[in-house]
């Protein structure tokens, strides 16, 4: 994948997390977003960080002491753990859920 798609692609994914982030209370789960990065804080002052890794044309999330790293699938148009073969979307609502304690769609 070239440079602009991959661009499109990881800013396309960090604006579909983001937009389901948005009707939580700032109380319970705030975020920013600045320059490729997703920065998810709880109210106990956890953060958990989505970004964009350019070099590897990658999109990075930590979580805790856990972190994942996840590629372009484009024969099944999806970001996958390149470990762990998780999708990104469901890893990243798990993630959040647990933490929260209740259900999260992204």
């Amino acid at each position: 994948m070239d440079r602009q798609e991959f661009l499109r692609r990881a800013d396309a994914c960090l604006a579909r997390v983001e937009d389901a982030l948005q009707d939580f209370d700032p109380d319970e789960l705030d975020y920013a977003s600045s320059d490729g990065v997703l920065t998810l804080e709880f109210a106990d002052k956890k953060r958990y960080v989505l970004n964009r890794q350019t070099a590897t044309n990658q999109m990075w999330f930590a979580a805790g002491a856990s972190a994942w790293h996840f590629a372009w699938d484009a024969a099944n148009d999806r970001w996958i753990d390149d470990k762990g073969g998780r999708e990104l979307f469901a890893l990243v609502a798990d993630e959040v859920a647990k933490k929260l304690g209740r259900g999260v769609k992204i």
